[in-house]
């Protein structure tokens, strides 16, 4: 079994809690680390051979990548400071 880089445990290793009771409990966040989720997963199937992309394609990914691991880095700040 291969592991997936980059999933959200892994780039944040210790709000692996906080993240699992956001999406539990935020309908935004839920959708956010789905997507984030689904996305690294493109990336990785993209980055290990098994689906072809251009390279502007690949590049494109991973920017959307980096920009929802910053929204979910907010959305931790912004909860944690809410408490």
């Amino acid at each position: 079994m291969s592991h997936t880089p980059h999933e959200l445990h892994d780039e944040f290793p210790d709000a692996a809690e906080h993240i699992h009771a956001l999406k539990t409990q935020d309908k935004r966040f839920a959708a956010l680390a789905e997507r984030y989720h689904v996305l690294n997963r493109e990336i990785h199937r993209i980055d290990s051979g098994i689906e072809a992309a251009s390279e502007d394609r690949t590049e494109e990914l991973k920017k959307e990548r980096l920009s929802l691991l910053d929204a979910v880095q907010l959305a931790l700040k912004a909860d944690e400071v809410s408490k």
